[in-house]
């Protein structure tokens, strides 16, 4: 027996506690494959709920159902909380919730990421309404650390109830095939429309693929875990501090003295049949770093193409109008996902670069009554007020309002370029022409407002784009862009906070 009178007793009881803390299971083994080797420190681990009401004084296991510490990520230090559904199926009680606050805090103060991974039934009904309390308490600590540091969601089980909400609110929520977040439960679901329905069809991955919840997903958890580990490395610890860089070949010389095959394939990438599309990928992944891009909801809105990459070994993030897709015209989904990802680029000072090829907005009476003068606004909103280095290259079509919303020179762009194959203009040629000349417009005169106004020239008279460029020096005009930029300053006014049309 041991002898707590003795200081050796005294360790031998702590070493037996801290033993049953540290029981094996899958919420600790997240934890320790998502941190580097050995780095895992953990916090509260012998916390224990306090609640004496339905016999619960007689079940206390240590941890209280969440595992909390810090630890690193490719050496870069990271707060971390993991929901254990094996103890009262991981629901949240006031220990529960201390714990993460507590971990919350930490992580502000210390201006480090924090990742939550996420499986949990909700509230435990057991302590009532301080439940409540606590997840109020996650929500506005994690209000409070938007902006400041980065917030990682990982989603690996159901998540049912309020459990639901807090990962809505992360930065980047990252989904496996196994994961589920839906605030009804499937038992409420049938009592209240008699519908039966599963975890998987209220809030799976496929269905938070689709509708923009998810920005990765995977299709197993040690997927969903590497994708973790892969998008925290184009983000900076905070919104003070600079993304980590990676190994990259520095050019020297000349734009031209640096060409290289991958560049010039840039030249033929455009058709010359106007309607015919191509793959804004093959633009993206010519000109950023080799096999660097990460595209974000790939899956979601996928007219506009969202993600990081590197250029130079330098994060970027990238916002591009997809030809493949509804021809790159906006949509309401299209303007919300671009607008999000460019205010979370923004926040962390990560340089934007845009990709412009788009005939302006879907003009479909469904997008006009679903809202899309406020969607749209979100996009001018987060355009106007991003603060970091932008760049944009018209590669095509630049028609209306879509030269205006994807990243216009007076919405706050600090370089535009265009290729010789960009069409900036107002309106269509056709719809320029009858404007003009009425329903007896000639064909004379509508190829002469195409010379005269669809091409990139006029927009570079009025220095609404900096350079008119050759396709295969787009990587080089980017790079030394970057490179200018990086000294960019800008003091906004001073306010509390805008209104975003949310």
């Amino acid at each position: 027996m041991t002898d707590l009178k003795t200081t050796a007793g005294k360790i031998e009881d702590l070493n037996s506690k801290l033993s049953e803390a540290r029981t094996a299971s899958p919420a600790r083994s997240r934890v320790q494959a998502l941190l580097d080797a050995d780095s895992f420190v953990e916090t509260d681990a012998l916390a224990r709920h306090r609640s004496v009401d339905f016999g619960r004084e007689h079940d206390r296991p240590y941890t209280d159902g969440v595992i909390t510490g810090y630890g690193t990520i490719d050496g870069r230090k990271v707060c971390v909380f993991s929901q254990d559904s094996a103890i009262f199926d991981g629901t949240l009680g006031e220990v529960y919730g201390d714990k993460i606050i507590k971990i919350y805090d930490l992580a502000i103060k210390t201006g480090v990421p924090i990742v939550g991974i996420y499986e949990s039934a909700g509230a435990r009904v057991q302590e009532g309404i301080v439940t409540l309390a606590m997840y109020s308490r996650i929500l506005n600590r994690a209000t409070k650390a938007s902006g400041v540091i980065p917030q990682v969601a990982v989603v690996l089980g159901d998540n049912e109830g309020m459990a639901a909400f807090p990962p809505a609110l992360a930065d980047l929520l990252v989904f496996s095939d196994e994961g589920a977040l839906h605030q009804a439960a499937p038992s409420v679901v049938k009592e209240v429309f008699n519908e039966d329905v599963t975890a998987a069809q209220l809030g799976g991955a496929e269905v938070h693929r689709a509708n923009g919840v998810a920005h990765l997903t995977a299709s197993s958890e040690d997927e969903a875990i590497a994708l973790t580990r892969d998008a925290l490395a184009y983000l900076p610890v905070n919104n003070r501090a600079e993304a980590p860089r990676t190994d990259a070949d520095i050019t020297g010389g000349s734009i031209a003295d640096n060409i290289s095959e991958s560049d010039l394939r840039l030249n033929g990438l455009i058709p010359d049949e106007e309607s015919a599309v191509y793959d804004v990928l093959d633009i993206i992944n010519a000109v950023v770093d080799a096999d660097s891009f990460l595209e974000i909801q790939p899956d979601f809105a996928t007219n506009v193409v969202t993600g990081f990459a590197h250029i130079e070994g330098r994060a970027v993030g990238i916002v591009a109008n997809q030809p493949a897709a509804l021809a790159g015209a906006l949509d309401n989904a299209a303007c919300a996902k671009a607008a999000r990802f460019i205010r979370t680029c923004d926040a962390f000072n990560t340089p934007i670069i845009e990709f412009v090829d788009s005939p302006g907005f879907i003009p479909a009476p469904a997008e006009e009554r679903a809202g899309l003068l406020s969607h749209a606004a979100k996009l001018a909103y987060a355009q106007a007020e991003a603060s970091v280095g932008k760049l944009t290259v018209i590669t095509r079509k630049a028609i209306g309002p879509a030269y205006v919303f994807m990243g216009s020179k007076d919405l706050g762009a600090d370089l535009v370029f265009a290729w010789p194959t960009a069409e900036i203009a107002v309106t269509q040629t056709s719809q320029a022409a009858a404007a003009i000349y009425g329903a007896e417009a000639t064909q004379e005169q509508i190829d002469a407002l195409e010379e005269q106004f669809m091409g990139p020239y006029a927009a570079a008279e009025r220095g609404l784009a900096d350079s008119v460029i050759e396709p295969s020096t787009t990587r080089g005009n980017l790079i030394q862009g970057l490179r200018l930029l990086e000294r960019k300053t800008e003091v906004g006014l001073p306010k509390k906070h805008g209104n975003i049309p949310l």
